[in-house]
């Protein structure tokens, strides 16, 4: 092994070398299309080359931290809590990068019979074509994973078929002919391959999907409310059709129509991003649902978002407003969006909080000023944004009076 360390020693500064002339010198700038090309796939196969190392070397941490007494695991040796926080502190990754090379490593580590005999690993095959550097952790995770998933209820002679073919597509030698698989590409043969030999595992895999669903709100913080959770398949697919619907899937830099604006200067770059891209979608979404009258009443009525406010931090566009479900105050233009989207009903409140004067709803815009608000937009707005008037609702902007913009 000594000559090993020195052998990765050199190596190391023979590419810290090339790095500096490569990156620190901007040698790529200067490069033609075609080395350009060339030296991305040997950077690539480089880098698999490393992705080897790093499982092996992660295999042999984890097999030596596995020991019954906890003052001889290696981790413990180190001043570590466990393998992740090791590799963590050895390699500089965080802990996503640590977890991803500890499932790669159990998917090809070799480990030991009690009689000392090697034992095979999981996926032989995947291993080889590690090593010979023709598929990195990427690609080796999209093929273990959903044949992990499979767990015993396929027998050992399947999975090896699967393991042997999925590799053979790694290298470029599948039965196809086709060129080397990308990691993604390996994934959805992968799970073909798992949804062919585990007929009987979906069940099994719904039901664990079912009972890790869910989506958590956070508390409000800046002004925004983080959101955290994990999406049903079918529901992730519905909201990114709604998505797509809603043009929140274009990548930045898409251009918008608008009507005001009939020449040259109409098309003009959407400034979101594509996560706020994806946030509007969900916003109008909701909207749109709220709305529709299918949806279980709240007290006889539909879901309704009630926003309060002091009449004079309205008109000054100084205070707060008040939202029903939250404590975090929001903005009066967030009460004014929320105004011109539905109804305003006026209620006048004495000094000692009761109700003084309880007005009728009245609609900001009605159908009529609608119908011809839409005729002149055409959609919403917001450049790049192309959503249709019908999914539109009406809000003042400063200096134009009533525009449609995507709820």
């Amino acid at each position: 092994m000594k000559q090993s360390i020195a052998a990765l020693r050199d190596t190391v500064e023979q590419v810290r070398g090339l790095a500096a002339e490569v990156v620190g010198a901007g040698g790529m700038r200067g490069a033609l299309d075609t080395e350009l090309a060339d030296a991305t796939v040997l950077i690539g196969e480089l880098g698999r080359f490393v992705d080897a190392l790093l499982i092996e070397a992660t295999g042999e941490v984890t097999r030596r931290s596995r020991t019954p007494e906890r003052d001889q695991r290696l981790t413990t040796r180190m001043g570590c809590h466990d393998v992740s926080e090791l590799l963590q502190r050895l390699t500089r990754i965080g802990p996503g990068s640590a977890a991803r090379l500890q499932r790669g490593a159990r998917a090809v580590l070799v480990e030991q019979r009690l009689d000392g005999a090697p034992q095979p690993p999981r996926l032989p095959a995947m291993r080889d074509a590690l090593i010979d550097g023709e598929v990195g952790l990427d690609g080796l995770l999209a093929v273990a994973g959903p044949l992990d998933a499979m767990g015993d209820r396929v027998g050992r002679d399947d999975l090896l078929l699967a393991d042997t073919v999925l590799a053979a597509e790694a290298r470029g030698e599948g039965p196809d002919a086709a060129p080397p698989a990308c990691a993604d590409l390996l994934r959805v043969q992968a799970l073909a391959w798992a949804a062919a030999l585990d007929q009987d595992g979906a069940e099994p895999r719904e039901e664990r999907a079912a009972r890790l669903r869910g989506i958590t709100l956070g508390r409000a913080r800046d002004g925004v409310v983080p959101i955290t959770g994990a999406l049903l398949p079918e529901v992730a697919a519905q909201f990114q059709r709604i998505c797509d619907a809603t043009g929140a899937s274009r990548s930045s830099g898409a251009v918008g129509f608008r009507p005001d604006q009939p020449d040259e200067d109409a098309f003009l770059p959407d400034p979101r991003t594509q996560a706020q891209r994806r946030h509007d979608a969900l916003a109008t979404a909701l909207t749109t649902a709220a709305s529709s009258g299918l949806l279980p009443t709240i007290g006889g009525a539909a879901p309704t978002l009630v926003v309060s406010v002091c009449a004079q931090d309205l008109a000054t566009g100084t205070g707060w407003a008040h939202l029903e479900g939250t404590d975090e105050p929001v903005s009066t233009a967030a009460a004014r969006h929320a105004g011109c989207a539905g109804l305003i009903q006026r209620v006048l409140l004495g000094q000692n909080g009761r109700i003084q004067r309880l007005g009728t709803e009245e609609r900001v815009f009605n159908r009529h000023q609608r119908r011809a608000i839409a005729l002149r937009d055409g959609g919403c707005i917001i450049p790049g944004c192309g959503i249709p008037a019908g999914w539109c609702e009406i809000h003042r902007e400063h200096g134009r009076g009533p525009v449609l913009v995507a709820a």
